[in-house]
């Protein structure tokens, strides 16, 4: 079994770590400065650990970050997430296709959907993209779906303001 990880870090007393953790927003970094202080005060990694609601090699990895960042460290990352497959100048371009509308001559369609849209940026851009991931670049643009009220072919216009309510108003 290899040796414990030394707290390296003394700028930082007991009372102030705990100070710092009283102080946090966060209730994980708030957690970790615990179970630090808790290393410092001499209890075990276990004891330590076990009380601040994780594992000593969990400890053990935010002593490491602690030691190099200090509080700071403690914080969670985000990852970042995915790296978006379309260039911001290709997005600029999918709006501008979506607002000129579609080419029924190149492109085969009146109207644009999804789909429609997904196969002219793989044609133009070699990018395969889903329909869902499309209709999200959509709205990151601002596009919303948006659809006409439908009318029956047979409706009659003079028929139905006849029959709409002609009595004063109370």
């Amino acid at each position: 079994m290899g040796a414990a990880v030394p707290v390296l870090r003394d700028d930082f007393t007991v009372h102030e770590l705990r100070a710092l953790a009283g102080r946090a927003s966060n209730g994980k970094v708030a957690r970790r400065l615990l179970a630090i202080a808790l290393v410092l005060e001499g209890s075990s990694r276990k004891v330590a650990a076990q009380s601040c609601g994780m594992d000593r090699q969990t400890l053990r990895d935010w002593v490491h970050r602690y030691n190099v960042e200090g509080p700071d460290g403690l914080s969670d990352r985000g990852g970042g997430g995915a790296k978006p497959r379309l260039s911001p100048e290709q997005i600029a371009q999918l709006a501008v296709w979506v607002e000129a509308g579609p080419d029924p001559a190149r492109d085969g369609v009146v109207r644009w959907r999804r789909a429609d849209l997904a196969r002219r940026i793989e044609a133009e851009f070699e990018i395969k993209l889903h329909e869902r991931t499309v209709g999200s670049y959509l709205v990151q643009l601002g596009f919303r779906r948006l659809s006409v009220r439908p009318e029956h072919p047979n409706a009659d216009p003079v028929a139905q303001t006849a029959f709409k309510k002609t009595l004063p108003a109370s």
